[in-house]
């Protein structure tokens, strides 16, 4: 699904679809809240989420026949713009056997590329540590803010826990605001935007603001998450050709879970050990390398 918008729609399409993803985020807790405070069983409330998805997987298989019309027709879907600065990037159109792009043709289908042809790439391992690093970051502080707040900022647990959820709203909003801002912004210059207000968001929490300078710094990391991931994913294309888009997109989802499985978990022997007040500091790691491996991917794709 990434590899298809990012192939056939625009920046700001890339992002509303993440910003679905919060949606779904913050829906569902409450579902399971829902179902609790009504005395049933928490089995019920994942059946309810079942339903849903089993709704969601028949529209998809019902909708399947317009994906292919989308990339038969070479329509407005047919386009990839770098951001919403007027310039396309790229503009593919699947005749027959014969995919072209604006930088290149190739004529039969593309070969399925291995992990070794990936990683040879240049730019490749540049971008898979960034991932890595980058949903490290973002899983760390959803798994961990609550955490923090009660335990380095003495707020109540049950407080914290409804302030950890502001990060994911922080996402959310402004995922849905990058779609409008990808008009004016390319995607490079939305993850630098986002970097940066994410590097205020820590250093916001790295102050002796409490608790109440820790959930503004909580906002604004995940204000400025919400650009990166879906801008990241948008312009793999852009920089590495539309036929080595989807091995380049599945890589880099395999980097991003590795960071979400490893990293929170190292935070914690870390909490346990010393103390869940070191998780700015943790995150400013992540985040240094996120953004050093992003642009020296920047410079190697020139």
């Amino acid at each position: 699904l990434n590899n298809y918008v990012a192939l056939h729609y625009k920046s700001r399409h890339m992002s509303w679809l993440h910003c679905m993803w919060g949606v779904g985020a913050m829906t569902g807790p409450y579902i399971m809240g829902y179902v609790l405070t009504r005395g049933m069983n928490w089995t019920a409330g994942y059946r309810t989420v079942s339903m849903i998805q089993v709704v969601l997987t028949i529209i998809l298989f019902a909708s399947l026949p317009l994906w292919k019309k989308t990339a038969d027709s070479g329509t407005d879907g047919g386009k990839v713009e770098a951001g919403g600065s007027g310039m396309e990037s790229l503009r593919e159109q699947q005749v027959g056997g014969e995919a072209q792009s604006g930088r290149e043709t190739q004529a039969g289908p593309a070969r399925a590329l291995s992990l070794r042809d990936v990683v040879a790439i240049p730019g490749a391992k540049e971008i898979m540590i960034c991932f890595f690093c980058y949903c490290a970051l973002e899983q760390t502080t959803g798994l961990w803010a609550s955490s923090y707040l009660h335990l380095s900022k003495s707020v109540p647990a049950v407080t914290a826990a409804g302030y950890a959820s502001m990060l994911f709203a922080g996402v959310t909003i402004g995922r849905a605001i990058s779609g409008f801002v990808t008009m004016k912004l390319n995607d490079t210059q939305m993850i630098r935007l986002g970097l940066a207000i994410v590097t205020l968001g820590i250093l916001i929490m790295l102050l002796p603001l409490g608790a109440r300078g820790a959930l503004a710094g909580l906002m604004l990391i995940g204000f400025g998450c919400a650009p990166v991931y879906p801008c990241i994913i948008h312009s793999t294309p852009e920089h590495f050709g539309k036929e080595r888009s989807q091995a380049l997109i599945g890589v880099q989802m395999a980097s991003a879970y590795i960071g979400i499985l490893l990293m929170p978990p190292l935070f914690g022997l870390i909490a346990d050990k010393i103390s869940t007040g070191l998780l700015p500091v943790y995150l400013l790691v992540l985040l240094a390398g996120t953004a050093f491996m992003y642009e020296k991917m920047i410079r190697k794709k020139g």
